[in-house]
């Protein structure tokens, strides 16, 4: 049987390196993303093959739309075989006392309160069918620290520690590991690193590794705080 991988975030960065490299390994690929120009150009590129890939633009922060974007990836390819929660933003840098509410909010809203919606959405189904595995993406900034990045390394300490409490919670068959995916030179990295990003990995480059080690993981990973190769 075909395997179903979900991923947030998956038109730009390692979310759009990802869906590309699994749908060439056979996955069935779901996705979101915020940009319908972006969605489209996935569509468009995924769309020529014989499976049916699902993929809509959605904000992971808006109850609603995940809600009707999980609704539409459960009716047409069932319940993902692998929950990538892929999507996040990071703040500008800047030190703590002059980060602005409304972008420390931001950084909360995607990168914690996003995973918790995709998580109500998709968990139920995966727990019915009895299998499935969830992948939190954390980060470096999620077991240490820098300056100029607080609410980021914030969000990313608390998926940790999300992924570690929900481990306990799920029953057999389904399990959750929280992933820290390394430094690639992506828009995020660019932002806060400048023209050093250049001297890490690309995406492509990235995933060449990382999605076998993602296929890999299994539910006797469940708790785990993992490291991509």
């Amino acid at each position: 049987m075909t395997k179903h991988v979900m991923i947030t975030g998956c038109t730009r960065g390692l979310g759009l390196a990802m869906a590309r490299s699994f749908a060439d390994r056979g996955w069935i690929v779901s996705g979101c993303g915020t940009s319908p120009d972006a969605v489209a150009r996935l569509v468009a590129e995924l769309g020529s093959g014989e499976i049916a890939h699902v993929i809509r633009s959605c904000d992971v922060t808006c109850e609603k739309e995940v809600a009707a974007f999980a609704g539409d990836v459960l009716a047409a390819a069932g319940a993902p075989d692998l929950l990538l929660n892929n999507a996040a933003v990071i703040n500008p840098n800047a030190p703590l006392w002059e980060v602005t509410p409304e972008d420390f909010s931001r950084v909360i809203d995607v990168n914690l309160k996003g995973i918790h919606l995709i998580l109500r959405s998709f968990l139920p189904a995966m727990i019915a069918r009895g299998s499935g595995m969830v992948v939190n993406f954390s980060s470096g900034w999620g077991r240490s620290t820098s300056p100029e990045v607080a609410p980021y390394c914030c969000t990313k300490w608390g998926v940790e520690g999300l992924t570690q409490a929900l481990a306990q919670e799920l029953p057999n068959g389904i399990g959750a590991v929280a992933l820290n995916p390394g430094i690639i030179d992506t828009d995020m990295l660019q932002s806060t690193f400048g023209p050093g990003s250049s001297d890490f990995p690309s995406p492509a480059d990235w995933a060449i590794k990382a999605v076998p080690f993602l296929e890999a993981i299994t539910v006797r990973d469940n708790g785990k705080a993992l490291t991509a190769p």
